[in-house]
């Protein structure tokens, strides 16, 4: 590894290429979506001339995208305050099973030592 540069896993890599794929292909089916929809709504209103029905669609699919965006940012931020949550209660839960294990061991380890003292004791 050359200093100073961080080498990914090949894995991750290509895994990064696909899920940047995928993005770009969702935006690309929004959109196209979009503008059929904005479409439709300018072909139910024949009296718009063709530079306005234009406009329309233009604005109508970028408030739409826009729409999208803030949708997709707040689901993408309330994942990772979810993760965080509960990250912290997985690192609650482990610390107080760790707890519980070494209580169960010392309570087995004071048991063996007591019954070992005891059978000490009465074979003398």
């Amino acid at each position: 590894m050359i200093r100073g540069r961080h080498q990914e896993p090949a894995g991750e890599r290509e895994s990064g290429l696909a899920d940047e794929t995928e993005g770009f292909l969702l935006a690309h089916a929004h959109r196209d979506q979009a503008r059929r929809e904005a479409e439709e709504l300018c072909a139910g209103m024949p009296w718009l001339t063709t530079a306005q029905a234009e406009e329309l669609t233009g604005h109508y699919v970028r408030r739409r995208l826009d729409v999208t965006r803030d949708l997709l940012l707040t689901t993408a931020l309330r994942a990772g305050q979810l993760r965080q949550e509960y990250e912290a209660r997985y690192v609650g839960l482990r610390r107080a099973l760790l707890k519980r294990h070494a209580a169960g061991v010392c309570a087995v380890l004071v048991c063996v030592g007591g019954a070992s003292a005891l059978a000490c004791l009465l074979t003398r």
